[in-house]
């Protein structure tokens, strides 16, 4: 037989009220907490979320949309903001967008349906554009990418900074012709090609800037046909780890050495990197913080919804390796 919310308030020895309010995580003492979920454990209660959701306007859940799941840049700060949701005790839903406006669209629209407490997002550029979160319902707050100013809450590293230290080293490591391969789908890839064009134009030199599909497939095939060309970059930036990685395998497939022939350097601090030929230099992007100020943003705004949105930015770390060693 089924146990029923009374099975656990006589088990507890409370009323039906109390283990409610302990179910739906409202206020009572940490003691009544303690017996009332031992008495849930013990009867094999279930709850009924969903008319749990009927009743309320919310259901203790948090949205967490993200570009591409497979990005380990994703993977920390979707474990970041699960600890801290967890903390707070609340639950989230993972989705995974693959930089697709029309499937961020369906998950907004998800996440409307499960009336969820809140949403965390990396939106692409064309979402952001129109993001509003006051027609969605419930409060947004952005990481990685940015909305248009006051439009929702964001924390992101300082991109154009970070690619700014990126090109300071290679010049002072003897490098001159600086490319980059960039993300075409998001604001980010933006504000780093335009850190590196801002660094290079401090020394009059020029820059040659691409923009792809922020995948590895997509990076091979450019770089592959950058390698064929006769007046190739010295250096190249990829504006993510993904990026870097196809950067990575082209110049595997055509036997150009690292850093002899070209230096690569990069974003992310994803393990692989220090293991790739002569260890890749990247920015180390504080992945685990900007998760955590991500939930930490979101719950301010549930506490004071009236106040301006605010945009905190974070900053990265130069990781010297040896694929951009001194020519």
């Amino acid at each position: 037989m089924t146990a029923r919310i009374k099975d656990v308030a006589l088990a507890a020895g409370v009323s039906v009220a109390t283990v409610s309010r302990v179910l739906s995580n409202g206020p009572v003492s940490e003691e009544l907490r303690r017996k009332v979920l031992a008495a849930v454990e013990a009867t094999g209660y279930l709850p009924n979320l969903s008319a749990r959701r009927l009743r309320s306007r919310h259901s203790h859940t948090i949205g967490l949309i993200v570009s591409d799941i497979r990005n380990p840049f994703f993977t920390a700060v979707s474990r970041a903001v699960e600890d801290a949701a967890y903390e707070v005790g609340m639950r989230v839903i993972l989705c995974n967008t693959d930089e697709n406006p029309d499937k961020e669209a369906l998950y907004l629209r998800l996440m409307q349906e499960e009336r969820v407490t809140g949403v965390i997002l990396a939106p692409t550029g064309a979402t952001a554009q129109q993001l509003d979160p006051v027609a969605l319902g419930f409060p947004v707050v952005l990481i990685d990418r940015a909305a248009l100013p006051g439009q929702a809450d964001a924390v992101v590293l300082d991109n154009a900074d970070a690619a700014s230290m990126l090109v300071e080293h290679l010049l002072q490591q003897g490098y001159r012709r600086i490319g980059g391969l960039f993300g075409k789908t998001s604001t980010t890839g933006a504000e780093r090609c335009a850190g590196m064009e801002a660094a290079l134009r401090k020394h009059d030199l020029p820059g040659d800037a691409r923009f792809i599909l922020p995948t590895p497939e997509a990076a091979e095939l450019a770089l592959l046909s950058w390698l064929a060309e006769e007046n190739r970059p010295d250096a190249l930036l990829a504006s993510n780890g993904l990026i870097l990685l196809g950067m990575l395998r082209a110049a595997r497939r055509a036997g150009i050495r690292i850093p002899e022939d070209i230096a690569i350097a990069g974003f992310d601090n994803d393990n692989w990197t220090e293991l790739a030929g002569p260890g890749l230099t990247v920015i180390e992007q504080p992945v685990y913080d900007i998760g955590r100020t991500a939930m930490r943003m979101l719950l301010e705004r549930l506490d004071d919804t009236g106040r301006s949105a605010r945009k905190v930015v974070l900053s990265g770390r130069l990781v010297v390796r040896g694929s951009t060693a001194s020519r």
